[in-house]
């Protein structure tokens, strides 16, 4: 199995309301919009000060090493409107999924939409064995997406990370080939 192959061949991946495709400069300012925005980010990275923090962004982690890394796009006016991670372990056939949506685009589904798509990529093609996905403990939105996607609680780990200077909780999802439905 060559994962990276497999990704390369899936860099763009149509779902019914959503596009997950490569990261580019041009996503710059619509990244901006929810990257510098506080309720966007505060459980998940600092707020972006500026444009060229966007840009370096877009850079150093899009598109230096861009596989299993996506841009969500809606179908029909192409919108930019967040991204999605799928960071691959080959050793352990298995991988962690991470996103982010613009604010004016929660609640609408969209995530749950991109991970489902993940979910197939990773089982159906990848042949992974397990997926899973990590959130702060008081991002309850988060945490409804990989409730959403099936995933299984497993578990709190306590002062997981240093952020803002707080020791923070991450809950534990994950989900196994055997519990994913088509």
């Amino acid at each position: 199995m060559n994962i990276a192959r497999k990704l390369l061949e899936n860099r763009r991946i149509e779902g019914e309301r959503i596009i997950l495709r490569p990261v580019t400069f041009a996503d710059a300012e619509e990244m901006y919009a929810y990257a510098s925005h506080p309720d966007t980010t505060k459980y998940i990275f600092p707020p972006h000060e500026d444009l060229e923090r966007t840009i370096d962004g877009i850079a150093d982690y899009f598109m230096a090493e861009p596989l299993g890394k996506y841009g969500i796009e809606l179908r029909g006016n192409g919108a930019f409107i967040g991204t999605i991670d799928f960071r691959v372990k080959e050793k352990s056939r298995s991988a962690e999924i991470g996103y982010v949506l613009h604010q004016d685009h929660t609640g609408h589904g969209y995530a749950t939409e991109a991970g489902k798509l993940l979910l197939r990529l990773g089982f159906e093609i990848l042949g992974l064995e397990r997926i899973y996905g990590l959130h702060d403990t008081r991002n309850k939105a988060s945490e409804r997406v990989l409730q959403r996607l099936g995933m299984t609680h497993e578990g709190i780990l306590r002062k997981n990370r240093f952020e803002k200077d707080t020791f923070v909780d991450d809950s534990y999802y994950s989900i196994l080939k055997e519990e994913y439905e088509i």
